[in-house]
């Protein structure tokens, strides 16, 4: 529950994040008088405004507070990026919208919420109030999940859930696609997501694909693509912890390729704390693993060029788990902020490199 203050009376609903975000101890109602500064100062401070003005002026005042939010310095280590992150995010997740009964949000010039926030939060109970600036990131992902991203190794559209990482790095999936199978008979795509790459196994020819994720949120949502793209004959997802049981001849698992430390459930799919997945798909890969099989790891070397993990590591992890390397394919990025000068970790993505590994046992 949030509680507040409001012309005398005490106030108390529900408090909505999807995030895990607590709920503000001090909360003030704020409208079209608050100015910038002011906002932005008393958010640093921790204390919330309640919007009771214009939805649209709401949405110009947190892009003012974000203008205002101190950049980490370009020199900054990736330790001091996250932690300006963090405090950047908790700024602007300082100015709150309320919501009626349905998913209605009463303001003046407000969106019609409510499809959007259905698929996220559910049917609504009665009234609440949240983040603004969640609700703008789930408008967003609302809009991915209509329109969907193009995937040429596909030659058709993926549409990611709220929640689950979209596939608009490309270069990941197109070594997948161009990989030489062990055979077709049957692959593994642990980790699935929105079920991208076992799309991809299975359009090259792979007659029986096996995805698994351990979010109820990506299963649902692999499901969803698999079925548009005409493969649910071919191809299933469980909820599992990394492996579905039995051997595969291809294993293939694209994890979080950081281990650090995730701020929200959404970062779970770029951050794995102390490098678990990965290592917990190495050590148990041999186990599912048929003799002559194959498992491929798809990682990116950004967490080397970051200081997070050496190419001794990843290669010590390799032996620990028995497995030797047969070939490796790489690619470089082609997003954006491998080529934007202003990120603090610029210099580090423009050496980026993705691979595919091909380990045996």
């Amino acid at each position: 529950m949030i509680s507040w203050t409001e012309q005398g009376e005490e106030r108390s609903v529900p408090w909505r994040s999807v995030l895990g975000a607590p709920p503000p101890v001090r909360v003030l109602v704020a409208d079209d008088r608050m100015k910038a500064d002011t906002a932005y100062h008393l958010a640093c401070e921790g204390t919330a405004l309640l919007w009771r003005g214009d939805f649209q002026n709401a949405r110009q005042l947190l892009r003012a507070m974000a203008r205002r939010c101190r950049p980490a310095a370009p020199d900054a280590t990736f330790h001091r990026f996250r932690q300006a992150q963090g405090q950047r995010a908790r700024t602007l997740g300082m100015l709150l919208i309320p919501y009626d009964e349905g998913h209605v949000i009463p303001l003046g010039r407000a969106p019609d919420v409510r499809e959007a926030c259905e698929q996220v939060y559910g049917r609504a109970a009665g009234p609440a109030v949240g983040q603004l600036r969640e609700l703008l990131g789930l408008i967003g992902a609302y809009e991915w999940r209509k329109k969907g991203v193009e995937v040429p190794a596909l030659k058709g559209r993926i549409f990611p859930h709220y929640g689950v990482f979209s596939p608009i790095r490309g270069e990941y999936v197109d070594l997948v696609a161009r990989a030489p199978l062990p055979g077709t008979r049957l692959a593994f795509d642990v980790g699935t997501g929105t079920g991208v790459l076992a799309a991809v196994l299975a359009r090259r020819g792979v007659e029986r694909v096996v995805g698994t994720d351990l979010d109820p949120r990506a299963v649902a949502c692999a499901r969803d693509n698999l079925a548009r793209l005409g493969l649910t004959g071919r191809a299933e997802v469980v909820e599992a912890d990394l492996f579905p049981p039995g051997r595969s001849p291809l294993v293939v698992c694209n994890p979080p390729w950081l281990p650090a430390k995730p701020s929200s459930p959404l970062d779970q799919a770029v951050y794995d704390p102390g490098g678990r997945m990965l290592r917990a798909f190495l050590d148990g890969l041999g186990d599912h693993l048929e003799p002559t099989g194959e498992g491929w790891l798809v990682l990116s070397d950004l967490a080397e060029h970051l200081g997070l993990r050496s190419r001794a590591d990843l290669m010590a992890a390799f032996d620990g788990a028995g497995l030797r390397v047969a070939d490796r394919l790489d690619t470089r990025p082609r997003h954006r902020r491998a080529a934007d000068r202003t990120d603090p970790l610029s210099a580090a993505r423009a050496a980026e490199v993705t691979s595919l590994w091909r380990l045996h046992r």
